[in-house]
């Protein structure tokens, strides 16, 4: 495997050919006469697209926040090709597979999951069937992690939908930089190059809302669907779904909790607690173009380093535009900044996300 990654690193770093542009041509020119299928839809969520072949997504959540019940509904939904919890799927006949990685989990606990997933499904627990694949990895290294991904998708026909719980053990670092985006297009490759969806697990911090992580802030750019799954401040026996960015048309949240049958149920007429806004901070009122204006004007392209030098950087940027506020609104605004991604992590410090999504 490593041989293989210093033959792929020396043929990136050659020069080029007027042989070999002329080859690489032809797969990246695209012209306007030019004719493409729409990615095939698989995955829904309340009438919402959340996965499409040659995409892929993500949940995410905090430790004891049900992800793994979450992502058996998924699982179950497209073993049976119909709907479970709130999920709906449909693989096409020729990708009917699926391929469960798991990197966390001793073979038991693996084992319970798998269980699991055929009952939410209504298989047979006690039948072993050639479209569910689940594989355990945790005592490998993330290096032979990838290396067996690959294999098995390179050897292995009929593959539409494949899970990986967690990506975080894909990967050495979690922050960095170079090796979450080496990760991300590791996955995009996969994703396009056999034609299937790739549904990818990763925690959020303890202390927030955010992924963890720069590998967190690449899936949140790059991913078609990422998932919020959050234990109700409610009830703490209950899970919320939300999503947390979405290509498609966003859909409406719903709760689960699980049942006598350790199974995974909705909540019927569940009412989803309202966050609270400060009148003093008018969040809604400031448009893309403004929040653009005043980070850049904050910020610049540089990474601001140390807590008062950010809300510093903020007090300069937003005072530009007219948004002139005192210390207690400009930590809130931080705090949404950074949950939307406008303002991100980069080694000790954060900058200015030219590339969100308001």
């Amino acid at each position: 495997m490593e041989e293989k990654k210093v033959t792929e690193k020396k043929k990136e770093d050659a020069a080029m050919t007027r042989e070999d542009f002329a080859v690489l041509w032809k797969t990246i020119h695209l012209k306007i006469t030019d004719t493409y299928d729409v990615p095939p839809e698989i995955l829904w969520v309340n009438g919402s697209t959340i996965g499409t072949l040659g995409n892929f997504s993500a949940s995410t959540g905090k430790a004891k926040s049900k992800k793994t019940f979450n992502i058996s509904a998924i699982v179950a939904a497209a073993l049976k090709n119909d709907e479970v919890l709130q999920y709906s799927a449909f693989l096409p006949e020729n990708k009917r597979k699926i391929l469960y990685v798991d990197t966390e989990q001793s073979k038991y606990h693996c084992h319970k999951v798998m269980e699991r997933i055929m009952r939410l499904a209504g298989l047979p627990t006690d039948k072993d069937r050639e479209d569910f694949i689940f594989v355990v990895l945790r005592e490998c290294t993330p290096d032979k992690r990838k290396q067996i991904i690959d294999y098995m998708l390179a050897n292995m026909e009929g593959i539409g939908l494949v899970i990986i719980d967690g990506i975080r053990d894909l990967m050495y670092d979690i922050n960095s930089p170079s090796e979450s985006s080496d990760l991300i297009n590791l996955l995009m490759r996969w994703s396009s190059e056999y034609n299937l969806h790739i549904h990818t697990v990763l925690h959020l911090n303890k202390g927030d809302d955010n992924t963890r992580g720069h590998i967190g802030t690449e899936l949140n750019n790059k991913a078609e669907t990422v998932l919020q799954i959050t234990k109700s401040t409610q009830d703490v026996d209950i899970s919320e779904v939300k999503a947390m960015h979405i290509r498609d048309k966003d859909f409406e949240p719903f709760a689960f909790r699980i049942n006598e049958t350790a199974l995974p149920e909705v909540v019927k007429d569940y009412v989803f607690e309202q966050p609270k806004q400060n009148r003093n901070f008018p969040l809604t009122e400031l448009t893309e173009q403004q929040h653009r204006e005043a980070l850049e004007n904050g910020f610049g392209k540089d990474v601001v380093q140390g807590y008062p030098n950010v809300i510093a950087a903020l007090k300069k940027g937003y005072a530009s535009i007219g948004f002139e506020r005192g210390r207690n609104i400009l930590v809130d605004l931080n705090k949404f900044l950074v949950n939307k991604r406008m303002i991100i992590k980069e080694g000790k410090g954060y900058k200015f996300n030219s590339g969100f999504h308001y």
